[in-house]
């Protein structure tokens, strides 16, 4: 990466040599600097890109059983942990990616889409690249596309929307353990269906959500909520622009309890109102829990 210095007339202020700034959770200024008089603000002022790395969309999925989430932790195994140790290998430098979102442990996603930055010349035969590094991924992580992007294009900031499904079956199946949540009662699918239109549109998610997250809002503005049987198995579909941490699995359990006979209809809408996780089910397993497709307004998701 080449930067240049633009020279700038302003009190109190010199700067030269290798600077390191990070914005948006990447790395744009190289260069030495000192300075007197003004704050780091400034920098960005003074100094000019003049190339930047260039940046990448990676479409994954995975199976989420052997991990504990997605986001790489100091004492347990995750999926960006294993993502970043291939990329790194494969790239001959250290690679630190950006997912759209988390998932927690057990969580899986048949879609997620993270970002790096390389200039690594593998990258510009793609087909070679994903082949190259699914040898290096472990066989429960899948890489399925790289896509170039503009410089300032994230992961997570540009996704417009998130899907999730959750599975639900009824008969013991061997096949499906740990990939869906096995129940013995068959819940009223259609009085979940009228339950759930209270979920939709903007609005203040709390009673879903963990306590002590680190966001700055719990509105969510949800597009679609629906349950469907497909085959024998009963799947939660739920569309939004944004979800809290542990959303998905506390409404499926809010909503199970009024399948099942626990709660009225009209019991959706009091949790809602009450903002108190308290007031809502209990969260249910996180292996029936799939990320199923995440929307950017530059990505086509058809191919």
């Amino acid at each position: 990466m080449q930067l240049a210095l633009q020279q700038v007339s302003l009190p109190y202020f010199r700067c030269e040599g290798p600077l390191k700034v990070k914005f948006s959770e990447r790395i744009i200024f190289y260069r030495h600097f000192t300075f007197t008089g003004l704050r780091y603000s400034i920098i960005n002022y003074l100094c000019k890109v003049e190339e930047q790395m260039p940046r990448f969309f990676l479409e994954i999925a995975y199976d989420g059983t052997a991990y504990h989430g997605w986001q790489v932790q100091d004492n347990a195994v995750s999926v960006q942990e294993k993502l970043n140790a291939a990329l790194s290998v494969l790239l001959r430098t250290e690679v630190e990616t950006v997912g759209a979102g988390r998932t927690d442990a057990g969580v899986h996603a048949k879609q997620l889409y993270v970002h790096f930055d390389s200039e690594a010349a593998v990258l510009q035969n793609k087909e070679k690249f994903i082949h190259s590094l699914n040898a290096l991924l472990p066989f429960d992580i899948a890489a399925y596309r790289l896509i170039p992007v503009a410089a300032d294009a994230h992961a997570r900031f540009d996704a417009t929307e998130r899907s999730y499904a959750y599975h639900v079956h009824f008969r013991k199946d061997p096949f499906r353990h740990l990939k869906s949540w096995q129940l013995r009662d068959t819940p009223n699918a259609e009085k979940m269906n009228i339950a759930a239109r209270d979920l939709l549109g903007k609005q203040d998610f709390s009673c879903f959500s963990k306590s002590n997250t680190q966001v700055f809002t719990n509105i969510c503005d949800i597009k679609h909520a629906e349950w469907r049987w497909e085959g024998e198995d009963l799947v939660f579909h739920i569309t939004a622009d944004r979800f809290l941490r542990n959303m998905v699995r506390a409404i499926v359990g809010t909503l199970m309890e009024i399948g099942l006979g626990k709660k009225p209809i009209e019991h959706i809408k009091a949790v809602i109102d009450s903002k108190d996780r308290a007031m809502a089910g209990t969260s249910v397993p996180a292996c029936g829990l799939y990320l199923t497709s995440v929307v950017y307004p530059y990505i086509d998701n058809s191919k």
